[in-house]
């Protein structure tokens, strides 16, 4: 059980309200969490909405960010959710599993891939990756792609010590109806929604 409280689900704050009247139902707890918070909550998830929804950065490469940030956070709820969303990119269980365990092979990543794992690794673990690394992935990404990639990661970290600073309770987006393929930049297959709660709406 979470140390803190969900907010209520009616809340009084209108600036609360307004943000999740435009968030599915059944919603998932890291929205019910940061609902504590009327200042934050709605710029807080409309820099995730752009990240996931509006950035150039490649999808693919975007959520082997998440999942190898989760990871070396320890973010547990940040890789359930974004495990779901890898497979919709189109990103097989070899590299996903691969990111799970730590080994980041030439064999199942491409150049792109590992450059940018690698550019993670070093962030989170470093603090500071060295230059020339910088510069790799400048030249194989883009300027642009490359300073989203750091936003990426630096939003995910900072979401993970929330999460596992107020011990959110791991629940699922698939189960939520939350996977929007379109606006998520699938690639992949689709994902079994058969479980989808009766009614509950994508984001």
């Amino acid at each position: 059980m979470a140390l803190i409280p969900y907010a209520d689900e009616n809340p009084a704050d209108d600036r609360v309200r307004a943000v999740l009247a435009r968030l599915p139902e059944p919603r998932i707890n890291l929205f019910r969490m940061l609902a504590n918070a009327p200042v934050l909550i709605g710029p807080t998830l409309r820099l995730g909405e752009a990240i996931l929804t509006k950035e150039d950065l490649d999808p693919v490469l975007r959520e082997l960010a998440i999942l190898h940030t989760a990871r070396l956070t320890g973010t547990e709820y940040e890789w359930v959710q974004h495990q779901e969303i890898a497979r919709l990119v189109g990103i097989d269980e070899r590299k996903i599993s691969g990111v799970r365990r730590g080994e980041l092979s030439e064999d199942v990543y491409d150049r792109r891939e590992l450059l940018s794992l690698r550019l993670v690794g070093h962030l989170i673990d470093d603090g500071t990756p060295a230059q020339e690394l910088v510069y790799e992935v400048e030249a194989e990404l883009g300027r642009s792609q490359l300073i989203e990639l750091l936003l990426v990661v630096g939003y995910y970290a900072m979401l993970g010590g929330v999460m596992r600073t107020v011990r959110l309770d791991v629940d699922n987006v698939l189960d939520k109806g939350m996977l929007d393929r379109e606006r998520l930049g699938g690639r992949g297959e689709a994902p079994d929604t058969s479980a989808t709660p009766p009614g509950a709406s994508t984001a």
